[in-house]
């Protein structure tokens, strides 16, 4: 089995990606950055979501699994005391393959020309360092809406715990692929009108975004990078055909997960 591991950067989690690379060669694994079997990461969800892009050209064949450095991470099976034993289990146990959704973002530029795609593990948000943004929502190709307010957060299911969440959105079970549309500071009086609620979108149910009035510069952000676009024509979201699949030598309950890292006040 081929390998990798992406590191946080700090002493801990360095040392901890030293050890594991000598013991898993030591087991006679591979150690291949370019088109590993399995990604490790070492830090916390910030550097899960940097192993996530840094291999999403291999999405279909490589598998993730996180050990966390830091405070509790919401993608990180393990803590740094058990790292022995995932060495063990990783040289000597299959593991099992959960996989969890992603978000789809095409964005689509007035002139016509070549359209940006990307994928997003937990979240794109959109906003406008020059005032409101005002969108005409279309769901499966019907008007819906049209928003005004400080921007627009789409979820995963996994992501509805991060910004998702914070902007009072639903947690929802990965099982389910399905994004989230939640609003961020919506303007609604006599004369604007938004639904004011999150909504939750079935795979086979597409939700464009087009901007109206004055010419803006979008910032849209995906997971943890973000870019400057004009002259937006659309923004597309939707389910992707791609998933992100987890490497899994243990159960550990989406729920459980939840739990350990908003409710319980026990955990290491």
């Amino acid at each position: 089995m081929k390998f990798a591991i992406v590191s946080k950067g700090d002493e801990r989690s360095n040392k901890i990606q030293a050890t594991m690379k000598q013991y898993l060669t030591d087991f006679n694994l591979e150690h291949n950055v370019t088109n590993p079997d399995l990604v490790i990461s070492v830090g916390g969800d910030g550097t899960f979501l940097e192993a996530f892009h840094k291999y999403i050209h291999c999405l279909e064949s490589t598998a993730f699994i996180g050990v966390h450095t830091g405070h509790l991470g919401f993608y990180a099976d393990w803590v740094p005391g058990e790292v022995e034993k995932l060495i063990i289990e990783i040289a000597k146990t299959p593991f099992q393959i959960v996989e969890y959704p992603l978000l789809e973002v095409t964005i689509r530029g007035k002139d016509g020309g070549e359209e940006d795609r990307f994928l997003a593990l937990n979240e794109a948000t959109i906003k406008t360092a020059e005032g409101s943004v005002v969108f005409d929502v279309e769901i499966k190709g019907s008007h819906f809406e049209t928003f005004r307010g400080d921007g627009l957060c789409i979820s995963t299911p996994s992501g509805s715990t991060a910004y998702n969440k914070a902007l009072g959105g639903g947690i929802i079970h990965p099982s389910l692929e399905a994004i989230q549309l939640t609003e961020m500071a919506s303007i609604n009086n006599r004369v604007f009108r938004t639904i004011g609620s999150p909504l939750i979108l079935p795979k086979h149910h597409t939700c464009m975004l087009k901007p109206l009035g004055n010419e803006r510069t979008f910032i849209i952000a995906l997971d943890h990078f973000s870019k400057n676009y004009a002259n937006v024509k659309s923004i597309q979201c939707r389910v992707a055909k791609e998933q992100v699949r987890f490497a899994r030598f243990r159960p550990f309950p989406f729920w459980d997960r939840v739990r350990d890292s908003f409710v319980a006040d026990d955990v290491e």
